[in-house]
């Protein structure tokens, strides 16, 4: 194989411009930047969407419709095929799940989701499941126990 190939196209790369490198280079001085003002200071220059004082395009714009973002509820994600490496009839909730190197984050649901199989007969005790992983846990013969808000905030 010759080694033109591997030759980069000509072209394809430029030299970096040095700046503040004395007269010669034609970028010493001011180093591009001008002569004062504050675009030449360091740190200078405005904020992205900055209009030069006029009322900025995003406050000028009406705002509208409902936003859900602010209602979103959060849950800790867990597949059935993670939960299929315990033992049959061991109870699995959220301070299990942790205790054995899950990451879960203090405050948000646990929510069992349908992915992968499960062999196992399990007791899962989560704030949520969907359709296909009480389905899968059922058929294994275990049991999927939903748990409601005052027996959250017991815990």
């Amino acid at each position: 194989m010759s080694s033109k190939l591997l030759e980069k196209p000509i072209g394809s790369t430029k030299k970096r411009k040095r700046l503040g490198r004395g007269i010669g280079t034609g970028h010493g001085k001011t180093s591009g930047k001008g002569h004062k003002g504050q675009n030449s200071r360091k740190g200078g220059g405005v904020r992205p969407g900055f209009e030069g004082g006029q009322t900025p395009l995003y406050r000028r714009l009406p705002k509208r419709g409902f936003k859900n973002a602010d209602f979103k509820v959060n849950y800790n994600e867990v597949n059935v095929y993670l939960l299929d490496m315990f033992e049959n009839n061991t109870k699995i909730d959220a301070a299990f799940l942790k205790e054995n190197g899950f990451v879960i984050t203090r405050g948000l649901g646990l929510k069992i989701l349908g992915k992968g199989q499960l062999k196992k007969k399990l007791e899962v005790y989560a704030d949520k499941f969907s359709k296909g992983a009480i389905e899968k846990i059922e058929k294994a013969g275990g049991k999927a126990i939903i748990l409601n808000k005052n027996e959250k905030n017991k815990e």
